[in-house]
């Protein structure tokens, strides 16, 4: 596959607690281990910075999609709740909800749509099979 755009991130500082900031200097952020796996909070983690690429990516695809089958949607939206805990290994894993809003169109037409960005979206594409993932569909 040959690459269209790549991104680079530098992440620096003690494990987790740290900074992370992007080759053009756009994102420059704190992290922080969350509260609830012990650490002091405070800042962003890597789980946050994902759900937030993976909602955004998404919301893309999903207005590509629609675009390209000629289907209008109004008032779109993507939320992605992304989980962090033990795996049976002694690592960590993952699980992910996307709840997808659409309006304009009827519930069996929404869940084709998100259906379709689900195979077009990077992220999706990525930790298919990897991380369990489950698809919310809500119609306005």
């Amino acid at each position: 596959m040959p690459a269209l755009y790549t991104a680079s991130a530098t992440a620096t500082g003690d494990g987790r607690d740290g900074r992370t900031v992007t080759s053009d200097g756009l994102l420059d952020l704190d992290l922080a281990v969350q509260k609830e796996l012990g650490g002091a909070g405070g800042a962003t983690n890597p789980e946050q910075l994902f759900a937030a690429g993976w909602a955004a990516c998404f919301h893309g695809a999903l207005k590509a999609v629609a675009r390209q089958e000629k289907t209008p949607v109004r008032d779109t939206a993507v939320t992605a709740d992304v989980g962090i805990g033990p795996n049976e290994t002694g690592g960590f894993a993952l699980e992910a909800v996307l709840t997808v809003e659409i309006g304009g169109v009827d519930q069996p037409t929404a869940e084709r749509l998100v259906a379709a960005a689900h195979e077009v979206c990077p992220y999706s594409n990525a930790t298919r099979g990897n991380v369990p993932t489950d698809l919310k569909v809500v119609t306005a």
